[in-house]
């Protein structure tokens, strides 16, 4: 399963050293790269158990798939979806009201319109398209029933879980982990992560680190950040864009659900700190939509949410917004 919503990159800070009790696994996942590190005495994570969890992921929510549940739904079946369905669109229904729709998974038939999709359009879209497609967009037009069925008032939906779905399988690899009583461990799926416990090799917390937002492949570190039982998911517009063959004009791959607009706001980077991966994942999308003043607003609300905002301000310099909670675990290099 590919993931529409790209992630900035997180490099690991810690060095491996010989410890009898770490392992490390790595491979590939829903269109990226996956990382874990963990510290077992008794248990080793097997390639096997990960190609199980995420079969069962990409059968459940893959819009590249086209025989997942979500692929079916979206081409008019009545599907009776999974437990991983379930627990998605129940979070996705929350954060969605929670941001005032500025997270919105039904926001897939313009992402496909933008051409960010499995099934983007090869000619340049229009402002026409967007409007013509923007009224079957609004995730309160769609509903799960007692019977695990999705149904909806609006007559052509798109349901996209991918600014979501790889967080939660971020945290369905470390609820896997520690189902088997491992207590210290990090997970990372495409910049995605998730840490219990502690670092065992430093006999401290994990470490990771946040890029510089360049519009290149380039890849400099700008922060390093201690995580302590939190998840951290980052999202960012500088590297994810199309162009329009005929105007030149580019098209960011942040979509806002309330305007149907493929628009770029001052926010270069949001990295977003949280107990589960999934929220962290889909509040980074949000904040993206926000812009900066909106996202502040936000999470001067929250208790449970810790950012760092890598923005433009009114003049076009870079500034970071480091929330107070984070200062003192935030290493600038």
């Amino acid at each position: 399963m590919k993931y529409l919503f790209l992630v900035l990159s997180l490099l690991f800070l810690s060095c491996d050293k010989d410890t009898p009790n770490a392992q490390s696994l790595r491979g590939s996942a829903i269109g990226t790269t996956y990382s874990i590190k963990y510290f077992s005495e008794d248990y080793i994570l097997m390639g096997s158990e990960i190609d199980s969890i995420l079969k069962d992921i990409n059968l459940s929510m893959s819009t590249y798939m086209p025989e997942s549940d979500i692929s079916r739904i979206n081409y008019g079946e009545l599907v009776v979806v999974d437990q991983n369905f379930q627990k998605v669109f129940k979070a996705s229904k929350r954060i969605y009201k929670d941001t005032q729709g500025y997270f919105d998974p039904s926001v897939g038939l313009l992402v496909n319109a933008y051409g960010f999709g499995p099934l983007g359009y090869s000619e340049d879209v229009t402002e026409k398209q967007i409007d013509s497609l923007f009224q079957f967009v609004g995730f309160n037009h769609i509903q799960l029933s007692e019977d695990a069925q999705v149904a909806s008032s609006l007559p052509v939906f798109y349901l996209d879980f991918n600014a979501i779905a790889k967080g939660y399988t971020v945290d369905v690899f470390g609820e896997y982990l520690h189902s088997k009583g491992v207590n210290n461990y990090l997970v990372e799926i495409g910049g995605e992560v998730r840490v219990k416990g502690k670092n065992l090799e430093k006999a401290s917390p994990w470490k990771v680190g946040i890029e510089l937002p360049v519009a290149n492949n380039s890849r400099e570190l700008m922060y390093g950040i201690q995580l302590k039982n939190e998840s951290l998911a980052t999202s960012g517009n500088y590297r994810k864009f199309r162009s329009d063959s005929l105007s030149g004009k580019k098209y960011v791959h942040t979509i806002n659900p309330n305007t149907g607009q493929s628009q770029k706001t001052d926010i270069l980077s949001a990295s977003v700190i949280t107990t589960t991966c999934a929220d962290a994942d889909a509040y980074a999308t949000a904040f993206m939509a926000m812009g900066f003043e909106k996202s502040i607003q936000f999470i001067e609300k929250q208790n449970a949410i810790k950012v760092i905002f890598i923005y433009s301000d009114s003049e076009g310099n870079q500034k970071t917004y480091i929330s107070p909670e984070l200062q003192s675990s935030v290493e600038e290099f």
